[in-house]
Protein backbone atom coordinates (compact mmCIF):
# COMPACT_ATOMS: atom_id res chain seq x y z
CA UNK A 1 0.00 0.00 0.00
CA UNK A 2 1.18 3.29 -1.10
CA UNK A 3 1.33 6.12 2.08
CA UNK A 4 1.86 9.31 1.81
CA UNK A 5 5.36 10.65 3.27
CA UNK A 6 5.63 14.04 4.78
CA UNK A 7 8.18 16.57 2.01
CA UNK A 8 10.22 18.96 3.86
CA UNK A 9 11.61 21.73 2.21
CA UNK A 10 14.05 22.84 4.32
CA UNK A 11 17.88 23.10 3.87
CA UNK A 12 19.31 19.17 4.43
CA UNK A 13 21.61 20.75 6.38
CA UNK A 14 23.52 17.25 6.76
CA UNK A 15 20.51 15.30 7.51
CA UNK A 16 20.15 12.16 5.38
CA UNK A 17 16.57 11.68 5.84
CA UNK A 18 16.17 15.14 5.59
CA UNK A 19 18.09 15.51 2.54
CA UNK A 20 16.23 12.63 0.58
CA UNK A 21 13.02 13.96 1.45
CA UNK A 22 14.25 17.46 0.16
CA UNK A 23 15.76 15.48 -2.90
CA UNK A 24 12.41 14.36 -3.63
CA UNK A 25 10.54 17.64 -3.15
CA UNK A 26 12.90 18.99 -6.04
CA UNK A 27 12.21 16.12 -8.05
CA UNK A 28 8.26 16.42 -7.80
CA UNK A 29 8.38 20.55 -8.57
CA UNK A 30 10.79 19.51 -11.74
CA UNK A 31 7.65 16.91 -12.64
CA UNK A 32 5.34 19.55 -12.26
CA UNK A 33 6.93 22.40 -14.30
CA UNK A 34 7.53 19.97 -16.91
CA UNK A 35 3.96 19.11 -17.00
CA UNK A 36 2.80 22.82 -16.71
CA UNK A 37 4.52 24.22 -19.17
CA UNK A 38 2.91 23.52 -22.59
CA UNK A 39 4.69 23.20 -26.00
CA UNK A 40 5.85 26.59 -27.06
CA UNK A 41 7.56 27.08 -30.30
CA UNK A 42 10.45 29.69 -30.38
CA UNK A 43 9.15 32.45 -32.20
CA UNK A 44 6.25 32.92 -31.08
CA UNK A 45 4.72 35.51 -29.76
CA UNK A 46 2.56 36.75 -26.56
CA UNK A 47 0.31 34.07 -25.00
CA UNK A 48 -1.83 33.85 -22.18
CA UNK A 49 -4.17 30.91 -20.96
CA UNK A 50 -6.66 32.28 -18.12
CA UNK A 51 -10.02 31.47 -16.45
CA UNK A 52 -12.73 34.00 -17.37
CA UNK A 53 -14.61 33.87 -14.27
CA UNK A 54 -11.93 35.53 -11.97
CA UNK A 55 -9.54 36.15 -14.11
CA UNK A 56 -6.64 33.93 -12.53
CA UNK A 57 -3.58 33.18 -14.81
CA UNK A 58 -2.94 29.75 -15.45
CA UNK A 59 0.06 30.63 -17.15
CA UNK A 60 1.38 33.90 -18.94
CA UNK A 61 3.96 34.72 -21.10
CA UNK A 62 5.01 38.33 -22.89
CA UNK A 63 1.68 39.17 -21.87
CA UNK A 64 2.13 43.02 -21.68
CA UNK A 65 4.36 43.00 -24.96
CA UNK A 66 2.48 45.20 -27.45
CA UNK A 67 1.41 43.57 -30.25
CA UNK A 68 -0.96 44.47 -33.69
CA UNK A 69 -4.68 43.15 -33.07
CA UNK A 70 -5.50 42.54 -36.38
CA UNK A 71 -9.34 41.67 -36.71
CA UNK A 72 -9.55 40.89 -33.24
CA UNK A 73 -9.86 44.77 -32.90
CA UNK A 74 -13.16 43.79 -33.80
CA UNK A 75 -14.19 42.11 -30.38
CA UNK A 76 -14.17 45.88 -29.60
CA UNK A 77 -16.20 46.94 -32.44
CA UNK A 78 -18.79 43.89 -31.14
CA UNK A 79 -18.75 45.52 -27.75
CA UNK A 80 -19.63 48.91 -28.81
CA UNK A 81 -22.55 47.66 -30.64
CA UNK A 82 -24.15 45.25 -28.30
CA UNK A 83 -23.82 48.43 -26.08
CA UNK A 84 -25.81 50.58 -28.64
CA UNK A 85 -28.70 47.74 -28.43
CA UNK A 86 -28.82 47.76 -25.01
CA UNK A 87 -28.89 51.44 -24.83
CA UNK A 88 -31.55 51.88 -27.50
CA UNK A 89 -29.24 53.45 -30.18
CA UNK A 90 -29.85 50.50 -32.07
CA UNK A 91 -31.96 47.29 -32.97
CA UNK A 92 -31.50 43.87 -33.92
CA UNK A 93 -33.56 44.20 -37.27
CA UNK A 94 -32.58 47.90 -37.88
CA UNK A 95 -31.20 48.27 -41.38
CA UNK A 96 -27.80 49.62 -42.16
CA UNK A 97 -26.25 50.47 -45.49
CA UNK A 98 -23.07 50.17 -46.92
CA UNK A 99 -21.58 53.81 -47.37
CA UNK A 100 -18.45 54.24 -50.07
CA UNK A 101 -15.84 54.29 -47.49
CA UNK A 102 -17.36 50.74 -46.28
CA UNK A 103 -17.15 49.61 -49.70
CA UNK A 104 -13.79 50.32 -49.96
CA UNK A 105 -12.09 48.60 -46.81
CA UNK A 106 -9.78 45.62 -48.05
CA UNK A 107 -10.91 42.10 -47.55
CA UNK A 108 -12.01 40.03 -45.65
CA UNK A 109 -15.24 41.29 -46.55
CA UNK A 110 -18.66 40.49 -47.59
CA UNK A 111 -18.50 42.72 -50.70
CA UNK A 112 -21.80 44.96 -50.59
CA UNK A 113 -22.43 46.80 -53.41
CA UNK A 114 -22.61 50.95 -51.48
CA UNK A 115 -26.47 52.06 -51.05
CA UNK A 116 -26.98 47.89 -49.94
CA UNK A 117 -28.09 47.12 -46.99
CA UNK A 118 -28.25 44.64 -44.34
CA UNK A 119 -29.93 43.91 -40.36
CA UNK A 120 -27.69 44.41 -37.42
CA UNK A 121 -28.18 41.39 -37.03
CA UNK A 122 -26.94 39.78 -39.57
CA UNK A 123 -24.41 42.61 -39.62
CA UNK A 124 -22.69 41.43 -35.99
CA UNK A 125 -22.88 37.45 -37.53
CA UNK A 126 -20.86 38.83 -40.62
CA UNK A 127 -18.53 40.81 -38.52
CA UNK A 128 -17.56 37.88 -36.16
CA UNK A 129 -17.84 35.49 -38.04
CA UNK A 130 -16.56 36.23 -41.44
CA UNK A 131 -14.79 38.89 -40.03
CA UNK A 132 -16.32 41.35 -43.02
CA UNK A 133 -14.14 44.37 -42.81
CA UNK A 134 -16.54 46.43 -44.69
CA UNK A 135 -19.52 45.57 -42.08
CA UNK A 136 -17.15 46.89 -39.36
CA UNK A 137 -17.28 49.63 -40.86
CA UNK A 138 -20.98 50.22 -41.67
CA UNK A 139 -21.17 48.85 -37.49
CA UNK A 140 -18.99 51.78 -36.90
CA UNK A 141 -21.06 54.23 -39.05
CA UNK A 142 -24.47 53.21 -37.46
CA UNK A 143 -23.44 53.67 -34.03
CA UNK A 144 -21.54 56.61 -33.84
CA UNK A 145 -22.00 58.43 -37.17
CA UNK A 146 -18.44 58.51 -38.57
CA UNK A 147 -15.31 55.91 -38.32
CA UNK A 148 -13.35 58.71 -35.85
CA UNK A 149 -16.24 58.88 -33.58
CA UNK A 150 -16.23 55.39 -33.21
CA UNK A 151 -12.75 54.78 -32.79
CA UNK A 152 -12.54 57.64 -30.13
CA UNK A 153 -15.30 55.75 -28.40
CA UNK A 154 -13.41 52.35 -28.81
CA UNK A 155 -10.45 54.22 -27.13
CA UNK A 156 -12.39 55.91 -24.35
CA UNK A 157 -14.09 51.94 -23.59
CA UNK A 158 -10.64 50.85 -23.45
CA UNK A 159 -9.16 53.07 -21.25
CA UNK A 160 -12.51 52.34 -18.56
CA UNK A 161 -11.70 48.51 -18.95
CA UNK A 162 -8.03 48.74 -18.28
CA UNK A 163 -6.84 48.31 -21.26
CA UNK A 164 -3.82 50.70 -20.49
CA UNK A 165 -1.39 49.48 -23.43
CA UNK A 166 -4.14 49.77 -26.37
CA UNK A 167 -4.50 51.97 -28.81
CA UNK A 168 -7.34 51.80 -31.79
CA UNK A 169 -7.24 53.77 -34.99
CA UNK A 170 -9.94 51.46 -37.05
CA UNK A 171 -12.86 49.55 -36.41
CA UNK A 172 -11.80 46.58 -38.34
CA UNK A 173 -7.68 45.74 -37.42
CA UNK A 174 -6.36 46.28 -40.92
CA UNK A 175 -3.39 47.77 -41.00
CA UNK A 176 -2.55 51.17 -38.91
CA UNK A 177 1.24 51.45 -37.41
CA UNK A 178 -0.44 53.14 -33.83
CA UNK A 179 -2.87 50.19 -33.42
CA UNK A 180 -1.55 48.04 -30.93
CA UNK A 181 -2.66 46.06 -27.69
CA UNK A 182 -0.85 43.29 -25.46
CA UNK A 183 -2.51 39.72 -24.60
CA UNK A 184 -3.15 41.03 -20.74
CA UNK A 185 -5.48 43.53 -22.15
CA UNK A 186 -7.25 41.52 -24.58
CA UNK A 187 -8.23 39.16 -21.94
CA UNK A 188 -9.50 42.13 -20.16
CA UNK A 189 -12.10 43.04 -23.10
CA UNK A 190 -12.94 39.36 -23.24
CA UNK A 191 -14.02 39.29 -19.69
CA UNK A 192 -15.78 42.27 -20.52
CA UNK A 193 -18.03 40.61 -23.62
CA UNK A 194 -18.34 37.90 -21.55
CA UNK A 195 -19.79 39.43 -18.14
CA UNK A 196 -21.46 42.42 -19.83
CA UNK A 197 -23.33 40.66 -22.74
CA UNK A 198 -23.44 36.78 -22.22
CA UNK A 199 -26.66 36.87 -24.36
CA UNK A 200 -24.21 36.82 -27.72
CA UNK A 201 -22.38 34.16 -26.56
CA UNK A 202 -23.95 31.49 -29.14
CA UNK A 203 -22.37 34.26 -32.05
CA UNK A 204 -18.91 33.73 -30.83
CA UNK A 205 -19.02 30.10 -31.22
CA UNK A 206 -20.95 30.12 -34.56
CA UNK A 207 -18.93 27.88 -37.02
CA UNK A 208 -20.87 29.42 -40.57
CA UNK A 209 -23.13 31.82 -41.33
CA UNK A 210 -25.68 32.32 -44.51
CA UNK A 211 -26.04 35.62 -46.08
CA UNK A 212 -27.89 35.40 -49.71
CA UNK A 213 -26.57 32.70 -51.17
CA UNK A 214 -23.31 32.65 -49.83
CA UNK A 215 -22.29 30.72 -47.31
CA UNK A 216 -19.65 32.64 -45.04
CA UNK A 217 -17.14 30.11 -42.68
CA UNK A 218 -15.22 31.11 -39.60
CA UNK A 219 -11.55 31.65 -39.50
CA UNK A 220 -11.36 29.84 -36.13
CA UNK A 221 -10.41 26.27 -36.54
CA UNK A 222 -10.75 25.11 -32.93
CA UNK A 223 -14.54 24.74 -33.22
CA UNK A 224 -14.44 22.22 -35.60
CA UNK A 225 -11.35 20.65 -33.78
CA UNK A 226 -11.10 21.06 -30.51
CA UNK A 227 -13.36 19.50 -27.84
CA UNK A 228 -15.88 21.88 -26.00
CA UNK A 229 -14.85 25.09 -28.22
CA UNK A 230 -17.42 27.53 -28.11
CA UNK A 231 -15.34 31.12 -29.61
CA UNK A 232 -14.06 33.57 -29.98
CA UNK A 233 -12.20 35.48 -32.52
CA UNK A 234 -9.15 34.96 -34.85
CA UNK A 235 -7.44 37.95 -36.44
CA UNK A 236 -4.47 38.11 -39.60
CA UNK A 237 -2.35 40.88 -40.58
CA UNK A 238 1.24 40.33 -41.85
CA UNK A 239 3.16 42.67 -39.14
CA UNK A 240 0.78 40.63 -36.24
CA UNK A 241 0.97 37.11 -37.53
CA UNK A 242 -1.77 34.98 -36.77
CA UNK A 243 -3.80 35.69 -33.44
CA UNK A 244 -6.38 34.21 -31.99
CA UNK A 245 -8.34 34.69 -28.60
CA UNK A 246 -9.85 31.19 -28.08
CA UNK A 247 -12.55 29.78 -25.66
CA UNK A 248 -13.15 26.47 -24.70
CA UNK A 249 -16.07 24.94 -21.67
CA UNK A 250 -15.60 21.47 -20.30
CA UNK A 251 -17.72 20.05 -17.27
CA UNK A 252 -18.98 23.81 -16.64
CA UNK A 253 -15.64 25.16 -16.57
CA UNK A 254 -14.43 28.10 -19.35
CA UNK A 255 -11.18 28.27 -20.22
CA UNK A 256 -9.50 31.07 -22.27
CA UNK A 257 -6.63 31.49 -24.19
CA UNK A 258 -4.63 34.62 -26.01
CA UNK A 259 -1.81 33.85 -29.09
CA UNK A 260 -0.43 36.36 -30.90
CA UNK A 261 2.26 36.23 -33.69
CA UNK A 262 1.92 32.34 -35.30
CA UNK A 263 3.62 32.06 -38.66
CA UNK A 264 0.54 30.28 -39.98
CA UNK A 265 -3.04 29.57 -39.21
CA UNK A 266 -2.48 26.16 -38.39
CA UNK A 267 0.15 26.99 -35.63
CA UNK A 268 -2.63 29.62 -34.15
CA UNK A 269 -5.10 26.89 -33.60
CA UNK A 270 -2.91 24.05 -32.50
CA UNK A 271 -0.64 26.61 -29.98
CA UNK A 272 -4.29 27.63 -28.58
CA UNK A 273 -5.67 24.24 -28.35
CA UNK A 274 -2.30 23.18 -26.35
CA UNK A 275 -2.79 26.12 -24.01
CA UNK A 276 -6.15 25.27 -23.12
CA UNK A 277 -5.76 21.43 -22.91
CA UNK A 278 -3.21 22.15 -20.62
CA UNK A 279 -5.17 24.11 -19.20
CA UNK A 280 -8.31 21.80 -18.22
CA UNK A 281 -5.58 18.99 -17.33
CA UNK A 282 -3.63 20.70 -14.90
CA UNK A 283 -6.41 23.31 -13.42
CA UNK A 284 -6.11 22.46 -9.90
CA UNK A 285 -2.13 22.67 -9.64
CA UNK A 286 -2.38 26.13 -11.46
CA UNK A 287 -4.45 27.69 -8.84
CA UNK A 288 -1.77 26.39 -6.08
CA UNK A 289 0.51 27.30 -7.73
CA UNK A 290 -0.06 30.72 -9.23
CA UNK A 291 -2.82 32.56 -7.78
CA UNK A 292 -2.25 36.35 -9.65
CA UNK A 293 -4.73 37.76 -12.04
CA UNK A 294 -4.95 39.74 -14.74
CA UNK A 295 -5.20 42.46 -12.43
CA UNK A 296 -2.89 41.91 -10.12
CA UNK A 297 -0.05 40.45 -12.21
CA UNK A 298 2.44 43.21 -12.47
CA UNK A 299 2.90 44.69 -15.41
CA UNK A 300 6.32 43.86 -17.07
CA UNK A 301 9.37 46.06 -16.65
CA UNK A 302 10.85 44.72 -19.83
CA UNK A 303 7.72 44.56 -21.43
CA UNK A 304 8.28 45.34 -25.51
CA UNK A 305 7.24 47.61 -28.14
CA UNK A 306 5.30 46.79 -30.91
CA UNK A 307 6.80 43.61 -32.72
CA UNK A 308 6.44 42.72 -36.25
CA UNK A 309 6.09 39.40 -37.70
CA UNK A 310 6.41 40.31 -41.77
CA UNK A 311 9.53 38.47 -41.90
CA UNK A 312 8.55 35.40 -40.37
CA UNK A 313 4.86 34.85 -40.95
CA UNK A 314 4.34 32.23 -43.46
CA UNK A 315 1.80 33.53 -46.58
CA UNK A 316 1.26 34.73 -49.87
CA UNK A 317 -0.44 37.69 -48.92
CA UNK A 318 2.90 38.93 -47.52
CA UNK A 319 5.15 37.43 -49.76
CA UNK A 320 6.65 34.72 -47.70
CA UNK A 321 5.24 31.72 -49.55
CA UNK A 322 6.64 30.31 -52.79
CA UNK A 323 3.54 30.03 -55.44
CA UNK A 324 3.22 26.45 -56.91
CA UNK A 325 3.23 26.93 -61.00
CA UNK A 326 -0.25 24.84 -60.60
CA UNK A 327 -2.06 28.29 -59.48
CA UNK A 328 -4.78 29.60 -61.97
CA UNK A 329 -4.32 27.20 -64.60
CA UNK A 330 -7.47 26.77 -66.81
CA UNK A 331 -9.68 23.13 -67.12
CA UNK A 332 -7.53 21.06 -69.09
CA UNK A 333 -4.37 22.96 -69.00
CA UNK A 334 -1.34 20.57 -67.60
CA UNK A 335 -1.21 21.30 -64.09
CA UNK A 336 3.01 21.96 -63.73
CA UNK A 337 5.02 24.29 -65.76
CA UNK A 338 7.37 20.85 -66.43
CA UNK A 339 4.04 19.12 -67.93
CA UNK A 340 3.50 22.67 -69.96
CA UNK A 341 7.05 22.54 -71.10
CA UNK A 342 6.49 19.11 -72.37
CA UNK A 343 2.81 19.43 -74.05
CA UNK A 344 4.54 22.49 -76.15
CA UNK A 345 7.56 20.22 -77.01
CA UNK A 346 4.34 17.78 -78.46
CA UNK A 347 3.10 20.57 -80.23
CA UNK A 348 6.01 21.64 -82.09
CA UNK A 349 7.11 18.56 -83.13
CA UNK A 350 3.20 17.86 -84.40
CA UNK A 351 4.15 20.85 -86.21
CA UNK A 352 6.87 19.51 -87.86
CA UNK A 353 4.87 16.86 -89.57
CA UNK A 354 2.05 18.69 -90.22
CA UNK A 355 1.74 22.12 -92.79
CA UNK A 356 -0.08 25.28 -91.02
CA UNK A 357 -2.67 26.46 -92.78
CA UNK A 358 -4.24 29.91 -92.10
CA UNK A 359 -5.04 31.21 -88.79
CA UNK A 360 -3.46 28.07 -87.19
CA UNK A 361 0.39 28.54 -88.40
CA UNK A 362 2.52 29.77 -85.61
CA UNK A 363 6.48 30.58 -85.62
CA UNK A 364 7.97 27.62 -84.24
CA UNK A 365 9.25 27.81 -80.72
CA UNK A 366 6.38 30.13 -80.29
CA UNK A 367 5.01 28.50 -76.70
CA UNK A 368 1.71 30.29 -76.87
CA UNK A 369 1.00 28.28 -79.97
CA UNK A 370 0.77 25.51 -76.88
CA UNK A 371 -1.80 27.34 -75.53
CA UNK A 372 1.36 28.24 -72.93
CA UNK A 373 -0.62 31.40 -71.33
CA UNK A 374 0.22 33.61 -67.65
CA UNK A 375 0.07 31.49 -64.58
CA UNK A 376 -2.28 33.63 -61.89
CA UNK A 377 -0.87 34.68 -59.19
CA UNK A 378 -3.80 34.74 -57.14
CA UNK A 379 -2.57 34.67 -53.09
CA UNK A 380 -4.60 31.38 -51.15
CA UNK A 381 -4.77 31.31 -47.67
CA UNK A 382 -2.11 29.59 -45.55
CA UNK A 383 -4.63 28.46 -42.80
CA UNK A 384 -4.21 24.80 -41.96
CA UNK A 385 -0.68 24.26 -42.68
CA UNK A 386 1.95 22.03 -41.77
CA UNK A 387 4.16 23.51 -38.80
CA UNK A 388 6.86 24.73 -40.26
CA UNK A 389 11.09 24.25 -38.93
CA UNK A 390 11.56 26.74 -35.55
CA UNK A 391 12.92 29.96 -36.49
CA UNK A 392 14.11 32.45 -33.89
CA UNK A 393 11.67 34.61 -32.03
CA UNK A 394 11.52 37.73 -33.90
CA UNK A 395 13.10 41.35 -32.97
CA UNK A 396 11.25 44.28 -31.48
CA UNK A 397 11.18 46.26 -34.72
CA UNK A 398 8.51 49.35 -36.47
CA UNK A 399 5.81 48.02 -38.04
CA UNK A 400 5.66 48.39 -41.81
CA UNK A 401 1.47 47.93 -42.49
CA UNK A 402 0.58 47.38 -46.18
CA UNK A 403 -2.60 48.82 -47.43
CA UNK A 404 -3.00 45.59 -48.92
CA UNK A 405 -2.37 43.65 -46.19
CA UNK A 406 -5.98 41.97 -45.52
CA UNK A 407 -7.48 41.61 -41.49
CA UNK A 408 -9.04 38.11 -40.63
Amino acid sequence: MLTRQPIDILCPCGNPGVGMRFKNFLALVAVILFVAVPFRAAWAGPTLLFDPADGKILYAEDIDDQWHPASLTKMMTAYLVFDAIKDGTLKLETQIGCSELAFQQSPSKVGLPIGASMTVETAIQALIIKSANDVAMMLAEAVSGSDTAFVAQMNLTAKRLGMSRTTFVNPNGLPASEQVTTARDLARLTRAILTDFPQYASVWAMPEMKFGKMRLRSHNGLLKSFEGADGMKTGFICDSGFNVVASATRDGRRLMSVVLGEQTGGDRTIRAASLLEHGFQNYGWKLLFNPTTIDTAPIAADARPITSMREQVISWECGTRKRPHTAGLKKGKPKTLGMRVAKAKAEAAKQKTKPATGADAAPAGDSKAAGDGAVSQKPATATGDAAPAQKPKPKAEAAQPSAATSAQ
